[in-house]
Formats: structure tokens, sequence, C-alpha cells
């Protein structure tokens, strides 16, 4: 039974996110872009987490791109010059986000990879395409980008959550769980997730109890914890960040922990310190958990990418580094595609260099097909990425995966498919 809890909470969350959308500048989405110069020096601006809820996303994803970033001048550079690149931090916050992208745009970046957050980007995705200038994030998977009036000037290499979705829906039935309840940040992501997530479980036959949507701003999960337990589910499905362990604290002082129920997740938690949010002292507080995210090293993904990337980065976390990678890369094919690093033609050859040509996967290998005159089918470190007309991929790789006993993420299963 569908609970009246989901309709009265979403309609706040669609306010709320409707203020977050609009407030991001005076731009305005829909229309077109302005047309920008080529100067001969494609310039990155990462505008990526290093603070906020979404830090711990940002080590892979920006040594990720800074090592594209060095192996694309180690091959030359795009169009025989050095391509550069700013680091600014998209703080998991909208009121950061617009400060350091007014900086980038200062700056006269051709192209920003990120945010991280969908609700950060949607903050600062007018602003940005409003400038003329290209957006790729590594990690927005909000379903709402896939319609998002963005003057052909936005990407994404990692999936959207409809395809995630199936496969997290997969992982709590085939666990043999039947009745469920499924608990999300009361956001662009955390609702959008939800809503594809319950139409998931409803198809394969499980029975969802409720669907809880919180303030993630909240300081007392009290209340969800008790909506859990009058449901008495036998899993919980949790569309969370790192508040997803205070979340977990009320459940556990209730009684509906993970200790007592099977809990789930996504790429939102999926961090060997997400254990420090419930207890610090205490890793074994998340033992269990299992999840989903979009795979790091998927198995039709370039085959050297995770080798190369911990050597030039050992010890870092890879979730959405490849992702990341792939944002550089593309728009450095396509600049070189288009002999220009000009945004509005980069954007325009973005798509054309993932699909319908002949197969490279490294830099230097694509350059040379279109120094030859050929078109190209760029296989990405985050596998093929066979791009929509909307500049996205249209099917997804996925991992599964449980945390143990030690507050470390051990991978279940590998390069699932949706889509």
């Amino acid at each position: 039974m569908k609970s009246k809890r989901w309709l009265r909470l979403a309609a706040v969350g669609a306010a709320a996110g409707l203020v977050v959308a609009v407030s991001a500048g005076s731009a305005g989405a829909g229309g077109d872009a302005p047309d920008r110069e080529s100067n001969g020096v494609l310039k990155y601006g990462l505008l990526l987490p290093q603070t906020g809820a979404l830090d711990f996303l940002g080590p892979p994803m920006i040594d990720a791109a800074n090592m594209a970033v060095e192996e694309i001048n180690a091959a030359g550079g795009v169009n025989g010059a050095p391509a550069e690149v700013t680091l600014t931090d998209d703080g998991t916050d909208p009121d950061v986000a617009n400060a350091a992208t007014d900086r980038l745009l200062q700056e006269d970046v051709d192209v920003i990879v990120g945010a991280a957050a969908s609700g950060v980007t949607l903050s600062v995705i007018d602003k940005i395409t409003g400038a003329g200038v290209v957006e790729c994030s590594p990690s927005n998977t909000g379903v709402q980008f896939t319609t998002y009036p963005d003057k052909g000037r936005y990407f994404r290499t990692a999936p959207p959550d409809n395809l995630q979705s199936q496969v997290l829906a997969d992982l709590v039935v085939d666990d043999g769980n039947s009745d469920v309840v499924i608990v999300a940040r009361s956001d662009e992501y955390g609702e959008g997730f939800a809503e594809f997530l319950e139409k998931e479980l409803d198809g394969a036959g499980a029975d969802v109890q409720d669907v809880i949507l919180y303030d993630p701003e909240a300081t007392s999960y009290d209340d969800v914890a008790e909506q859990i337990s009058e449901a008495d589910p036998e899993a919980v499905a949790m569309i969370a960040f790192d508040e997803g362990g205070a979340v977990l604290t009320a459940a556990i002082e209730a009684g509906v922990g993970p200790a007592d129920l099977q809990w789930y997740g996504t790429d939102g938690i999926q961090s060997a310190t997400f254990f420090e949010n419930v207890d610090a002292n205490n890793p074994a507080v998340v033992e269990g958990i299992r999840g989903t995210a979009p795979s790091a090293a998927p198995a039709d993904g370039e085959e050297t990418f995770q080798e190369r990337f911990q050597a030039f980065s050992p010890g870092t976390d890879t979730i959405f580094s490849g992702h990341s990678y792939d944002c550089v890369v593309i728009a450095a094919l396509a600049a070189t595609a288009a002999e220009s690093d000009a945004s509005q033609d980069i954007a325009k050859g973005i798509n054309a260099v993932t699909k319908k040509g002949t197969k490279c996967s490294l830099y230097e290998e694509c350059v040379a097909l279109l120094g030859d005159g050929e078109d190209i089918n760029y296989q990405g470190a985050a596998g093929p990425l066979d791009f929509t007309k909307k500049g996205e991929p249209g099917k997804g790789a996925y991992d599964t995966w449980e945390f143990a006993a030690d507050g470390s993420v051990e991978t279940i299963d590998e390069s699932i498919k949706a889509g």
C-alpha cells in the first residue's frame, strides 16, 4: 500500500527543487547559448566536491580528470596545444558551487566537469550553459537532466537513475525480500530515484509498504525510524548521502537498523568511511548493508584504465573515476574533430565521437584516427558511452556491493547491465 506521505512530502520537495533550479542565475533555461571564440587552448574547469556530503567522491573524480589531462598533453595536447585545468570545490552546496562557477567563468574555461550532485548541478546549469560553456558531469544521475532545456551544452557520463533502480530492485527481491520500505532524501536525486525504485519493486513483485521522504537538513530522524517501525518491513532501501548515517542511528535506536532488517543503499553512501557518520568507533555498525553503484571498472571499459589510475593515484577509491576521465577525454576528442576549442564546436561534436565510427579507447589512438579522417566511437574507461541525442548513456553498467565488518566496501557482482 502506498502511503499518502509520498504525495505530501514530494510536493514539498518539488517546491524546494524548483527554488534551487531557478536560483541558478539570470541566464534562464532554454533558448540559444552564445557562441564563444576559439583561442587555441582547451581550458577545463573542475567543479567537484572537496567538502560537503559528497567529499568522498572528490579524490577519484579530481585525480581521474587530472590524469586525463596529463595523458592528453603527453599525446600532443589538443590541436597542438597543451590543455589546461583549474580546480574548484562544489562543496556539495549550491552557494559554494555558484561562487566556484563564477570563478571558472571569469577564467574563461571552455568545459566544466561537474558538479557531482544532481541538486548542485541544477543550481548552476543555467549559469554555465547560459554562458555558452559546455558542462559534463561524471556523477549526475537525476532523471530530470534527460529532458532539461540545456541549450545543447550539458552532458553526463553516468547513466540516469531509472536504470540503476532496476538493478537495486533486482538485488532487493533476489535477496528474498517482499515487504520493503523506501527511505529517501527529499531532493531532486532522492525523489526521482525513489519514484523509479518503487515502480521497479512493484514490477518485480515486492510490496512497497511506504515511501518516506526526509529533509536532509533535519536535526532528528526519530520520526523516520518510527515510520519504518510502523511499516514492519523485511528490508529498507535508503537513498541518501552522508546524512544517511543519522537516519541509520535513529533506526538502530528504534530497533530497525541493519542488525534487525536488511538495509540497502546506493553510490551516495558507498564509502569506506561512511560508518563514521553512524559510530566513528564501530565500523561494524554498517556491516551487511548492501547496495548498487555505477561500475567503476565495467567489463567492457578500457582494460588498462584502473591499472593506470592506481599508478597515478595510489590507494584512491575508484568510484566515478572512469566517468570523470571520460568527460575530459570526449571533450578533447570533440575539440580535435572540430579543430576548435570553442564550446559550441565541442558541444556539437561530443555525441558524435561516442558512436558510429572506428572503435578506440586511448586518446592518442583516437586522435590518430581523427587525423586520418575517420569517424570514431570512443570506448570509455566507464564503458561504451553510445550517447543518445540527449548527451547521456542510453545503457548502464552497475556493481553490487556490501559493507564488511571493518567498514570497507566489498564488491558482490560487477558490470550488471541495465537499459
